[in-house]
């Protein structure tokens, strides 16, 4: 029996998240993906438009402010784009009975428990960018408490837009050696596993306030960085290995403080979709190419 097909707008085209959504969809799903070429946020009356012409039954906001240095000395932007954002879309989803989906981080959290983070635990963000993420998190459970969700994940990465594997894939064949970050701990997540959680999660009929998903396990900036260099490098994508240091943070100076700790705990979503350790995902991704 063939499932009905399932309209689903998707805020956030350019994204890497969005990009993987489309690269994932399944046959029954028809999607219209916009950006910033069809939108400005700060003119919504063009994305009202799109959303009643559309008439979407799900909407899936990908789009966010990611720089997170860059949001210290500009937080009306960051706010613009992760909370006011948010805030119009939640409310319309409410009054017109569309299925909400809203990414958020796990720099909502401050990083000082040593255990996993849980869907009930407490957001403290320590910096801007989180601070925003969190705003919108309000302003869906806020705006829109019938028919909005809450998806936290953590240390996105893809082959498209701008994350840490593209990065550390285009310094180790720039540089002689590299100093990674080794007190700062995380689970890195594939953005096709999470875009493969999204259409599981929008098949349920019934959806909880809010999810956790990231690759299972954890490790380290500096652990990610040679798991990527080892796995690159025998799917011959690097040539060569260069040494990598772990240093610590105070040694690497940035504007925003980041978490020492912010592990997700994504058990309430295991029984949507089968998560697989993050280490297992970076291989498939990179040996896909």
């Amino acid at each position: 029996m063939t499932s009905p097909l399932k309209k689903v707008l998707i805020i956030g085209r350019k994204g890497q998240l969005a990009q993987a959504l489309l690269a994932t969809k399944k046959a029954n799903i028809k999607v219209l993906a916009v950006g910033s070429n069809e939108f400005d946020v700060t003119q919504l009356g063009t994305l009202r438009s799109i959303i009643n012409q559309f008439k979407p039954e799900v909407i899936i906001n990908a789009a966010a402010y990611t720089a997170v240095d860059l949001a210290e000395s500009n937080p009306e932007r960051a706010y613009l784009i992760n909370a006011d954002l948010v805030t119009f879309l939640a409310k319309i989803c409410q009054l017109q009975r569309i299925r909400f989906i809203q990414l958020s981080t796990d720099y909502v959290f401050d990083g000082e428990q040593q255990t996993p983070y849980t869907v009930g635990d407490l957001p403290k963000p320590l910096n801007v960018y989180g601070a925003s993420k969190r705003a919108g998190e309000v302003a869906v459970l806020t705006h829109c408490p019938d028919f909005g969700s809450v998806v936290r994940t953590s240390w996105l990465y893809s082959l498209c837009g701008n994350n840490f594997l593209l990065t550390m894939l285009r310094l180790m064949q720039e540089r002689p050696a590299l100093e990674i970050v080794n007190d700062q701990v995380g689970s890195p997540t594939s953005a096709i596993t999470l875009a493969d959680f999204l259409w599981c999660l929008i098949d349920l009929p019934n959806w909880l306030p809010i999810y956790h998903f990231s690759g299972q396990g954890q490790g380290s900036w500096f652990d990610f960085a040679v798991e990527i260099q080892h796995v690159a490098h025998c799917a011959g994508l690097l040539s060569y290995l260069i040494p990598i240091k772990p240093i610590c943070s105070a040694q690497f100076h940035t504007a925003a403080i980041r978490p020492c700790y912010s592990v997700l705990d994504c058990s309430g979503s295991n029984g949507i979709y089968n998560m697989r350790p993050w280490q297992e995902t970076l291989n498939v991704l990179l040996n896909s190419q």
